[in-house]
């Protein structure tokens, strides 16, 4: 009986820490599962637990007994503490002046689950545009997600403000994020055994049907399509959702970029924009850049012979964005991934690709770059001549990530002249669309 009571003892510690790490950190990502009712419960539990263990008379136990007890105080406490820093940060930042909400909230590109938070956030200029996907059509239909888009693009007219970015990712196969409702489509990768022709044929055509279905639903930019080499490793256990072998059209370049070409013009034909990723490529790394960094090693001869090939044939035969992925160039940048790299995105394509063009972040809730230090990748994104930070997974972290940026303007550390550039890009982008 003794050792069972030990065993339960050292579970009531042990359990009682994995209580506190999830309280403290209950605004990570990695914990977004927990928020609303899981707080609820949480708290709940933590509560309960203090009770019991009064009641059992653990505090009449000496030292660790009420040191037990307090540790199962401390996960209510905690939770109080963080939801009130998250909340400060929020009334902070919808507290910014208007003419630096709008000169930095131009360059933000957010997920939400709340239709009045995100419209609060659009109508003070604090955000260029949102990002939908699965959660925010399960429950609902198609109509009322339209609406909502509708509503907002109302309240950013009403405001003076430009039209919302409202970017989607519908690559076909197992990115599909908005089908069901909308059409499911096979990966692009079925049309590369099909004749030339053919493949172009039909890859227009899966651009089109998911340009018209996008566009029906207000969405004006499909984050499509993928343009890294298919991977000749064996499946990496730790790649839980890159998956870049099931993503990719081919590990032929010029394949890629002929039947991405046809699929970008169907989108355009539709009046809606394509955003090619993932620079510098992830074909190459096993990495899971979702989770880990992520290295790529590779000679730049080597990369502009094949790997990139489809990268500058697309930019260049279309009015495609380019999206940066988090993977560190290791030959140019070793310090840096890709994605807030000035070596990398002002040396390699601005300046020798000559690509004046919007370029976006991948999701900085990743990894990556959020589990590393954000605030740094943010400051240096915006003064390496990125345009768009996208805030995908967790929108809420947008406030945290506006308030880097914020903090980093009033302090001077941001790139006056290389802002001014990714104005009038973005200016440009409207006037494309």
């Amino acid at each position: 009986m003794q050792i069972l009571e030990r065993i339960g003892l050292v579970l009531l510690w042990l359990s009682g820490l994995v209580f506190v790490f999830a309280a403290a950190s209950k605004n990570d990502p990695y914990l977004i599962s927990l928020r609303g009712p899981g707080n609820v419960a949480l708290a709940a539990a933590s509560i309960v637990a203090v009770a019991v263990l009064i009641r059992r008379g653990y505090w009449r136990r000496g030292l660790a007994g009420r040191a037990l007890i307090l540790l199962w105080c401390l996960p209510s406490l905690l939770m109080l503490a963080t939801h009130a820093s998250y909340e400060w940060r929020k009334r902070s930042v919808l507290q910014t002046d208007a003419a630096q909400a709008q000169s930095l909230g131009r360059h933000f590109v957010v997920g939400y689950t709340s239709f009045p938070e995100v419209a609060l956030l659009a109508e003070k200029g604090l955000i260029s545009g949102v990002y939908i996907t699965r959660h925010n059509i399960v429950g609902s239909t198609v109509g009322r997600l339209r609406d909502e888009i509708s509503a907002l693009q109302a309240r950013r007219r009403a405001a003076g403000l430009p039209p919302l970015i409202v970017a989607a990712d519908q690559e076909g196969g197992i990115v599909s994020h908005l089908a069901p409702p909308l059409t499911r489509l096979p990966a692009l990768s079925t049309l590369a055994s099909l004749a030339p022709d053919v493949r172009a044929r039909k890859a227009e055509e899966f651009g089109r049907i998911h340009g018209q279905e996008l566009a029906a639903l207000g969405v004006n930019q499909n984050l499509a399509p993928v343009l890294d080499l298919r991977p000749d490793l064996k499946r990496n256990r730790f790649d839980f959702n890159t998956l870049i072998g099931q993503r990719a059209i081919s590990d032929d370049p010029l394949m890629i970029a002929d039947i991405a070409q046809s699929y970008v013009a169907g989108l355009e034909a539709s009046g809606v924009g394509a955003t090619v990723k993932h620079f510098p490529g992830l074909g190459r790394v096993r990495a899971d850049t979702h989770h880990f960094s992520a290295d790529l090693d590779t000679p730049l001869q080597e990369l502009e012979g094949s790997d990139w090939i489809p990268f500058r044939k697309v930019l260049a035969g279309t009015k495609a964005q380019l999206m940066i992925g988090h993977v560190t160039l290791t030959t140019v940048d070793p310090d840096r991934p890709a994605s807030h790299s000035r070596r990398v995105i002002d040396g390699i394509v601005r300046r020798q690709w000559s690509y004046q063009g919007v370029i976006m972040t991948d999701d900085l809730v990743m990894g990556a770059i959020y589990q590393r230090n954000v605030c740094t990748a943010v400051v240096e994104a915006l003064n390496a001549g990125v345009d768009l930070l996208l805030v995908a997974f967790d929108g809420a972290q947008s406030y945290r990530i506006f308030a880097c940026a914020a903090a980093a303007s009033v302090q001077g550390k941001l790139d006056a002249a290389t802002l001014r550039d990714s104005e009038m890009r973005l200016m440009g982008r409207l006037l494309v669309d």
